[in-house]
């Protein structure tokens, strides 16, 4: 199972508001996109790159367009952590985390 924290549904409706300005149809496809990029995730959850800034194996990122999902894997699910952009710098303390 592939779950959202809160803070990672905040990025998506923000760049959803962020992108809509200019299309509303792109917001919704990337909006779209991006969700769906996390689908099978339970499946394969290896898929993606160990995030360099964490250093864990558990903490791993997929790309789509300009944005990075970060996710963690968890003993019974995939937890999505945050969806940022690539040119933002990422700081792991500012990616919420449950223990």
């Amino acid at each position: 199972m592939v779950k959202w924290t809160d803070h990672a549904k905040a990025q998506l409706r923000d760049i959803h508001k962020y992108i809509v300005r200019d299309s509303t149809l792109y917001a919704k496809r990337v909006a779209e996109a991006l969700v769906s990029k996390t689908i099978g995730l339970d499946d394969l959850p290896r898929i993606g790159h160990i995030v360099p800034e964490f250093n864990e194996e558990t903490v791993r990122e997929l790309s789509l367009y300009s944005y990075r999902i970060l996710y963690e894997i968890k003993p019974t699910y995939i937890e999505v952590l945050a969806v940022i952009h690539k040119r933002r710098d990422l700081r792991p303390e500012d990616i919420p985390r449950e223990p």
